[in-house]
């Protein structure tokens, strides 16, 4: 058996990903997925059991790469036939890894968020968000929002720190799921009036307390936007849907436009954005800013 484990670990690193030393032949091996934090298990590599290729990709991106090691003379058919089962075969142990990590994550999610209990009114971070909390929960002094599908079962959780730093429980499915900021209730709804969605659960509280009647979504990220307004879509074929998006107008290609209006367009519906006052800041994005900042402006006037 060739060792290429040297080589195979050159061409994951030209990748982006960080996998670990040494590469075992045979094993599937977990490391943080790109740019991702140090406790992240979304990077992954399988070398084959002969050492002469393998697979790696990132489960967060959906990245996925097949590997061959260089040989003076070409494989064969036979070979090469060989070597595309191995790939099958590969991809098929990842999937089934990743969808068990999937169903440990919503089974740890159901147990916390079973376990937390009510935020306080007085909590930093709604405090400087000027929002109620929604139905929020707190666990080891952090938010805690439950990340559900439409029939209510909690597949994963946001935290959110005091000082704002946010992270998603690990190994939790995102994609097409969100945060009710309205609570669970709507569930019980036949059907909603008007679903709003968007991307930041504060955001998502200001436009709840804005719009009392309204089904609010927080999709958690803009890049999640349009798997949750399809979801919601299939599940409320006539309900007005409209996307809260968010303005980063000091980003490179605005993605909180460009992905909201994507989003609006794949459904068929409305698209919304803050409104800004002469004098507010561009560093402003989103309608949770907006409502911040306006608040400020009357204190201050008022004192």
């Amino acid at each position: 058996m060739m060792d290429c484990s040297h080589t195979f670990s050159d061409a994951i690193c030209s990748s982006g990903l960080e996998p670990p030393a040494p590469i075992i032949p045979g094993k599937l091996h977990r490391f943080p997925g790109i740019g991702k934090h140090s406790s992240n298990r979304a990077g992954w590599c399988l070398l084959f059991d002969d050492g002469c290729g393998g697979s790696f990709g990132d489960w967060s991106s959906g990245f996925t790469e097949n590997w061959q090691a260089e040989y003076k003379q070409s494989f064969s058919r036979e070979e090469r036939a060989a070597f595309c089962r191995k790939v099958a075969a590969a991809k098929a142990a990842t999937e089934a890894a990743r969808l068990s990590q999937k169903r440990k994550a919503a089974v740890r999610a159901a147990e916390i968020w079973s376990r937390s209990t009510a935020a306080p009114y007085n909590h930093s971070y709604l405090l400087r968000k000027g929002t109620q909390p929604h139905g929020a929960r707190l666990y080891h002094s952090a938010l805690v929002l439950p990340v559900v599908r439409l029939d209510g079962s909690v597949r994963s959780l946001q935290f959110i720190a005091d000082d704002g730093e946010k992270r998603l429980l690990t190994n939790g499915q995102k994609s097409g799921y969100s945060i009710p900021v309205n609570g669970l209730l709507y569930l019980e709804m036949v059907q909603p009036q008007q679903i709003v969605i968007c991307e930041g659960w504060a955001t998502g509280a200001t436009l709840a307390e804005d719009e009392p009647d309204a089904l609010v979504l927080a999709a958690i990220d803009a890049g999640n936007l349009k798997a949750v307004a399809l979801s919601v879509r299939q599940q409320w074929p006539e309900v007005p849907i409209t996307i809260a998006g968010d303005d980063d107008r000091l980003t490179q290609g605005n993605p909180g436009r460009t992905k909201a209006t994507e989003a609006a367009i794949a459904v068929d519906g409305q698209v919304a954005f803050p409104q800004w006052p002469e004098g507010a800041p561009e560093s402003l994005s989103d309608f949770n800013d907006l409502a911040c900042w306006v608040k400020q402006q009357d204190t201050g006037s008022r004192s």
